[in-house]
């Protein structure tokens, strides 16, 4: 008889595959055990919001609210492929905030060039006649704004460890350097700098045909198999229940506030059963074999960073030296109290 797979190991794969594409062990591999300095320590604030299941209804939550952006949904909608390649699309993000989350300092900045280099190509013109580039500075900060706030927003609701307010702060901040690294500007450093600027933003943003096709297509016909749809529908669900009123309304969703915890109860029934699935084989915090000289004294497991770098910190700084971060790091470094 043909073997199948445990229900846990299948759902894993299933997740990995989807996100990380049909290499995702190679991927994963690549990423988080290739020997070497990194930009964050894993077990820091940016390390802990990105690896946590919480980011799949974060993710949703940051697509929405980034479309209503008309130049930024133009450049979406001109150039992206959302539609036709949504899986690609992902799993390149996937890809960029792994790697600049948790890769080589070196794998990091190459991740970061070649997406400036692909945004110099994407320019042109909305249907309302705004022009829009990608290598707007003030379009990345609109993006990474959006991406940011939801994110972290996701993992205080339904993260396995919520950060504190000062692990916000520094979330906030270690998220900037990449941000400023791409050539967004006004870059938040706090959370309440962060909430301020993309208040700030609401009068650039507009309900339009492209935000609302957006919300229709992630919402209703999304390209997910019909067997996963009801597990999609919680997550997507749960994304929408943390926008404010007034972005669901511009998106044509419906805002019944009162629904709202049933909603995130299903959110947060998803995420366990994510982590559930993905715990056993994440690279973070679960050991490579033996074989490849992953162990330390006695035997025990060690980390792929602590080997590369022992002396990095453990939590919420940059494991490279401050005096070895690059120059926009150390210009937004926070110190912990």
């Amino acid at each position: 008889m043909r073997h199948v797979p445990r229900p846990r190991a299948a759902i894993a794969r299933a997740l990995l595959t989807r996100i990380a594409g049909p290499d995702a062990d190679e991927a994963r591999n690549r990423i988080h055990r290739t020997p070497g300095p990194r930009w964050f320590d894993p077990d820091s604030p940016v390390g802990r919001v990105h690896g946590d299941a919480s980011m799949f209804v974060g993710g949703v939550r940051a697509l929405l609210l980034q479309s209503l952006h008309p130049q930024v949904m133009g450049a979406v909608a001109d150039h992206s492929g959302y539609r036709s390649d949504p899986w690609g699309r992902l799993q390149n993000t996937a890809a960029f905030i792994a790697t600049t989350t948790f890769g080589t300092s070196e794998d990091a900045a190459r991740a970061v060039a070649i997406v400036r280099a692909v945004h110099t190509r994407v320019v042109g013109t909305t249907v309302d006649g705004l022009g829009y580039a990608a290598s707007d500075p003030h379009l990345l900060s609109w993006v990474h704004l959006a991406g940011a706030e939801s994110f972290l927003l996701a993992h205080q609701r339904f993260g396995r460890r919520p950060l504190d307010r000062a692990g916000c702060d520094e979330y906030v901040a270690q998220a900037a350097v990449v941000a400023r690294a791409l050539g967004a500007d006004d870059v938040p450093t706090t959370l309440a700098e962060l909430r301020a600027l993309v208040a700030g933003f609401r009068r650039e943003l507009a309900s339009t045909d492209a935000a609302r096709d957006v919300a229709r297509f992630l919402l209703l016909t999304p390209p997910v198999p019909w067997a996963a749809r009801p597990g999609y529908g919680l997550i997507a669900s749960a994304g929408v229940s943390l926008l404010p009123t007034w972005a669901r309304r511009a998106l044509g969703v419906p805002a019944v506030p009162t629904l709202d915890p049933l909603l995130r109860a299903g959110g947060t029934a998803m995420t366990a059963t994510i982590r559930w699935a993905l715990d056993p084989v994440d690279p973070v915090h679960v050991p490579a074999p033996a074989a490849d000289g992953l162990r330390g004294a006695a035997g025990r497991p060690r980390h792929p960073l602590r080997r590369a770098y022992p002396s990095a910190p453990r939590r919420c700084e940059h494991s490279l030296p401050r005096d070895e971060w690059p120059p926009v790091a150390r210009s937004l470094h926070i110190t912990s109290g």
